[in-house]
Formats: structure tokens, C-alpha cells, sequence
């Protein structure tokens, strides 16, 4: 046999071997993939066989929408406490706390004994220029009962377009009568951030983290800084009871304080979901002290602000163990039929740490002096942190923070509302002024992992801390 016939026929062998050898790999893959997706129909069989019974036989006739909304969300639900379905108006509603502003009156309110007491008029709002004061108590709308209604409903019922009026009767300490306040609804921001002046500190409160969040931080250090003026101590930067919000905005108000380095590093369940978030130059307060104040009402997106100072050693963290919420949720839109929010992703903070089921641990824990009269109350409050949710995921290094009585991670989330009163903030003060206790032990050290693209910009959501219709304040 000639070479060229022996290189022929060995390369026609090669091939045929090559051929054979990847078909039995996709008949396997497929066979295994066929077994697992029979094994899916046969299950949703079930469900079929399921619903149809109940359609059927179910002693009262049900609702078909909401129990393939209940099945959806039962589904989610058993993931982990974050992962959830959002009908359309729920999902409207979502949009609207992180835009950050909607069509309302500007009131903030509260629920109690039935009707809506107005917490404050928010300034030049269409509430505000109608003379609407803080205690009023609105009884009905557009002559309409508010008795029966939750506070949700009350205030879906006074949100509405732009330009279109409502009518509010008003009961008023001191007022023998109930009286009518015409109100035209206006497009309302809700500003999360809150700034004021503590002898030479700036003190910035920031209560969520919504879409106008870093943009309102931004201007309330600008207009703090010309106030004091260049003997500025520093800043606080309160995030205590701060339950999280948009990934992006948490992203950028950590990038506003630092000048190079990672922000927050993203970890999904394929390599290629692996992000990282980096500070760019550029520090809004000119290197000045910054303290962060965080509690166990601190979640999220506070907890990755707190993180990512602490690890660059920029700020000082004092206060008490944050809930330990260290998940991305991802809002995946449904078209007409609303919306999912997924758990894609944990975080870790610069220096590779997770802080799911754990929390930020303060530089300095300074406990809330509580009132002699709110100790019995709040004893009885038990703490939740992320670890004592039913479900939650583990923390990926197999340790959960517990305290000294084998308790779930979680701190109290009480604050004085008298400034004067409240410890964690006077000992800020009193630390940015040195005459208080340093550090007791340092942060951790930031280490630099492989480099990937940034996060894009995403929500990492509330953390469910405990609320009660009758307690909340809510904007409207």
C-alpha cells in the first residue's frame, strides 16, 4: 500500500472514530436531558391534575388568577425569603418607591385608630400650600369613609395623575368642627436623604436608596460643607433603619467617599455572573472624618455602604450588628402579567467577605439607651436578623453570626428621637470631636481579587424587618 493510501485511510479512521465518539456524547447528553425534562412534564402533570381538582371540587369556586398567582408565589417563596412574585400593581408600586417620586398631595402619614394622622407636610407641596398641619387627622376622602381601609389603600386613594384634585375633611385639634381641604396633586419627590447641622459635623440621614439617593447626598454634603464652612469636622452618615434598595445607588454613595478600589464584588451561580464595582477618584468630602452609624435595621444596601468603608478603613462604623442581608434580587418583568424578584447573586465586600446571615460587625458597638418606660416593649421585641428568616440562604463560608445566647444574627433598631437622647449619635459626635473611645479593633484588610466588569445597575431590595400598618409612616 502505497503512503498516500495509508495516510488516506488513517485519516478517514480518525475521522469516523472522532464522529462516532461525539454522537455518543450528545445521544448521552440528550438522553440525560430528555430523562430530566420528562421528569419536569411529569411533575407539572401533577400540578395540572392538581389545580383541576381544586377547580372543581373546592367547596367554594376559586379565584383561577389568584391560585396560579399563589402557586407562583408558594414557588418562589420556597427559594428564600426574597425571592417573590409581584402582581402588576404591586410591581407599579415597586417602580414607584424607586423612582423616588409619583403623583400625590406631599403628606408623610400614619395610621391611627381608624382614620389617617398626618406625620408632616412635606415643604412646598401641594399639602404644605393647602395649610395641611402635622396631628391633622383626615377622616374621609372625596366624602368618602377612610374607616375599614388599610393604610396602603388610604394612601393609594390619595396618589393619583397630576393636576387632579382631591378632597380631604379634616379633623384639627382645636377646631370645633371637621372641615374640607381641596388638595391638587403635584409631582412628589421623596427625598432620601435628610441633613442638618451639628455644631461643626454634617450629619446626613439616609432612609433609602432609591433613584435619586446618591444625586440628593451629593448636594446635602455640598450644602452642609458651605454652612460650617472649612472648620468641618466631618460627616455622620446615619444608615441606621435603612432597609436597602437599588444596587447602583449603594454603589454610588460608597464611590462618593472613596478614591480607588473595589466597591463590591458580585457572585451569581456562573463565572460569568461574577461582577465587580470600582471607586473612581473623587472624594465628596475632601478626605474629611466620616463615621457611619448602622443597627439591626441596617440591611442590604446599607450593609454594602458599610462594608465597603469599613474595609477601606474611610469611615468608622459604630452602633450595633447590621441584619446580615447579603443577596441580590433581580426584577425580571413579566410584560402585563407584573414581575419576578429573583435572587441572582450574593455580595461580598472588598475584602472577600460575606456578610449573609452575618452583618457588619460596628468598629465600635455603642447600644441605644432605651427609656425606662420602652424597656419592658422592647425586651419582648425579639431582634430578627436575616438568619432567624425561615429559608435564608447560608453564608458561604458555613459560619452564621450568633450571639452569646445562641441567637440569630440581629441587633434592636431602636433610636431616640430627641437627638439629645439618642447614644449611638452622641457618641459620634463626641468621636469626631476626639474626645471619645477609639476603635477597639481594626477593620479588615481589602484584598484585590481578579478584575471583572462592574455590576450593572440592579435592586437588592428591602429587608423584611417586622412592620405594622398602624406604626409605619408612608409618603403620599
Amino acid at each position: 500500500m502505497r503512503k498516500t493510501d495509508y495516510a488516506f485511510w488513517t485519516f478517514l479512521l480518525m475521522t469516523g472514530l472522532a464522529g462516532a465518539t461525539t454522537l455518543l456524547n450528545v445521544t448521552q447528553t440528550y438522553s440525560a436531558t430528555a430523562s430530566q425534562n420528562s421528569e419536569l412534564y411529569k411533575q407539572l402533570d401533577l400540578f395540572g391534575d392538581v389545580l383541576e381538582r381544586v377547580r372543581s371540587d373546592y367547596v367554594e369556586k376559586p379565584d383561577d388568577t389568584a391560585l396560579i398567582e399563589a402557586a407562583i408565589n408558594g414557588m418562589l417563596a420556597s427559594l428564600d425569603p426574597h425571592s417573590s412574585y409581584m402582581s402588576p400593581k404591586n410591581f407599579r408600586d415597586m417602580q414607584v418607591q424607586t423612582r423616588g417620586e409619583f403623583g400625590g398631595l406631599g403628606i408623610e402619614v400614619t395610621m391611627e385608630n381608624g382614620v389617617i394622622k398626618v406625620v408632616s407636610p412635606i415643604d412646598d407641596t401641594p399639602a404644605a400650600k393647602a395649610g395641611l398641619m402635622a396631628n391633622d387627622l383626615i377622616t374621609h376622602l372625596d366624602n368618602e369613609a377612610i374607616s375599614g381601609l388599610t393604610l396602603e389603600q388610604a394612601v393609594e386613594k390619595m396618589r393619583g395623575p397630576v393636576n387632579t384634585p382631591i378632597t380631604l375633611t379634616v379633623v384639627r385639634k382645636g377646631k370645633d368642627e371637621p372641615f374640607d381641604v381641596k388638595v391638587t396633586r403635584d409631582v412628589i419627590r421623596i427625598n432620601a436623604v435628610k441633613s442638618h447641622v451639628e455644631g461643626d459635623i454634617g450629619y446626613v440621614k439616609v432612609t433609602t436608596f432609591n433613584e435619586q439617593t446618591h444625586a440628593n447626598l451629593v448636594k446635602a454634603v455640598e450644602t452642609l460643607d458651605k454652612q460650617i464652612g472649612p472648620n468641618i469636622k466631618g460627616y455622620i452618615i446615619d444608615l441606621r433603619n435603612n432597609p436597602g434598595g437599588l444596587l447602583d445607588q449603594a454603589i454610588a454613595v460608597s464611590d462618593d467617599f472613596l478614591e480607588q478600589g473595589a466597591i463590591v464584588l458580585t457572585k451569581g451561580r456562573n463565572n460569568e455572573e461574577t461582577q465587580r464595582a470600582n471607586a473612581r477618584p473623587g472624594d465628596i468630602t475632601d478626605g474629611k472624618k466620616v463615621v457611619v452609624l448602622i443597627n439591626g435595621g441596617s440591611a442590604s444596601a446599607s450593609e454594602i455602604v458599610a462594608g465597603a468603608l469599613q474595609d477601606h478603613k474611610r469611615a468608622t462604623i459604630i452602633g450595633t450588628r447590621s441584619f446580615g442581608k447579603g443577596s441580590v434580587q433581580t426584577i425580571i418583568p413579566l410584560g402585563a402579567n407584573g414581575a419576578i424578584r429573583l435572587t441572582t447573586a450574593r455580595y461580598y465586600t472588598p475584602s472577600n467577605r460575606s456578610i449573609q446571615a452575618k452583618g457588619i460587625e460596628p468598629d465600635i458597638n455603642v447600644d441605644e439607651a432605651v427609656p425606662d418606660d420602652m424597656k419592658d416593649k422592647i425586651a419582648a421585641e425579639k431582634p430578627r436578623g436575616e438568619a432567624s428568616l425561615r429559608g435564608h440562604l447560608k453564608n458561604p463560608d458555613g459560619t452564621e453570626k450568633e450571639d452569646d445566647l445562641g441567637e440569630p444574627s440581629g441587633s434592636p433598631s431602636y433610636v431616640a428621637k430627641d437627638a439629645d437622647k439618642d447614644t449611638q449619635l452622641q457618641y459620634a459626635i463626641n468621636f469626631l470631636h476626639g474626645t471619645a473611645k477609639g476603635p477597639e479593633t481594626s477593620s479588615a484588610t481589602p484584598s484585590t481579587p481578579a478584575a471583572t466588569p462592574a455590576p450593572q445597575s440592579g435592586s437588592d431590595n428591602k429587608a423584611p424587618v417586622p412592620s405594622d400598618d398602624d406604626k409605619k409612616v408612608t409618603p403620599n
